[in-house]
């Protein structure tokens, strides 16, 4: 009775494992803050960048700490619209963080069906459904999103389709992977004897146990999604400039770079540093957390 009372449950487990990498659980930390101000940014940022009402063109381009005609300080200096750069960044960020979270929600989605679909039905099936991630996986995110993104044209919608059919690959081929492995076992033997049908065999059964390596990938793919969205909106494809993320931030003052306005590119491009390093580093203690060969 005393030792099923002092079991730890398997939450509480995985939280010590994860918080055994101090470095990781900062990270996690200042990630979840970084989320909170970008959720909150409306309420949080000292203007709001988007409205002109709020704008004065004579503020532009001040420097981090400088004050504005009205009196109000820009602690990360302003660009050449007179936006305040702290709270363009709040905002780039909400955008980023919400494009690369939707992105691998839905490619998560539809690779993990296919990649079980592939990994259940094996046979001719399997083998033109790996045919056909091999042949996408073949050329570079970029040049796939750049094309998709030249027929489409700009918006926050087109760049969600960009990387989705960029990422649903790698979903397909991890959870197809742990499928394969999982069909092996004898559960799914035993599964099979009492007649269960093959929806319940495939999500209450195999995919449960495929969730650990795909939880650790959609972790990464975020960063890849946000930095890849980043990628094309300083290319001029990606967010239209009524929505700007911190790519286009970054595009925004990379031409003053040369004139000493460095802050313009450097903040933005600091905070998408900062959140991309943060997010892999919660991946990798993921990885290491949810690996049964490291336990």
């Amino acid at each position: 009775m005393s030792s099923a009372l002092t079991t730890p449950s398997p939450l509480r487990e995985f939280a010590a494992r994860f918080a055994e990498d101090r470095i990781a659980l900062g990270a996690f930390i200042l990630f979840c803050l970084i989320l909170a101000t970008a959720v909150f940014a409306p309420l949080v940022s000292p203007q709001n960048p988007y409205n002109l009402a709020q704008l004065d063109i004579l503020d532009s381009k001040l420097e981090p700490g400088a004050r504005g005609l009205d009196g109000m300080t820009f602690w990360l200096g302003t660009d050449d619209q007179g936006r305040d750069m702290l709270s363009a960044i709040l905002y780039g960020l909400r955008i980023s963080l919400g494009v690369g979270a939707v992105s691998t929600l839905a490619a998560l989605a539809i690779g993990m069906a296919v990649g079980l679909i592939a990994g259940y039905a094996g046979g001719w099936l399997d083998a033109l459904i790996m045919r056909i991630v091999d042949l996408q996986l073949s050329f570079p995110s970029i040049l796939i999103a750049l094309v998709l993104l030249a027929v489409l044209g700009q918006g926050v919608d087109k760049i969600v389709v960009a990387l989705i059919t960029v990422q649903w690959a790698y979903y397909a081929r991890t959870v197809r992977s742990s499928a394969l492995v999982e069909m092996r076992k004898e559960y799914v033997d035993a599964a099979r004897c009492l007649a269960f049908g093959t929806a319940r065999i495939i999500f209450r059964h195999i995919l449960p146990n495929c969730l650990p390596p795909l939880i650790v990938v959609a972790t990464v793919q975020v960063a890849h999604a946000i930095a890849l969205e980043a990628t094309l909106s300083f290319l001029g494809l990606g967010m239209p400039i009524t929505s700007p993320s911190l790519g286009l931030l970054i595009a925004n003052g990379f031409t003053h770079l040369l004139s000493g306005k460095y802050w313009i590119s450097f903040f933005p491009g600091a905070a998408l540093l900062v959140t991309i390093v943060t997010i892999n580093l919660v991946g990798d203690q993921l990885r290491d957390v949810l690996n049964p060969r490291f336990h």
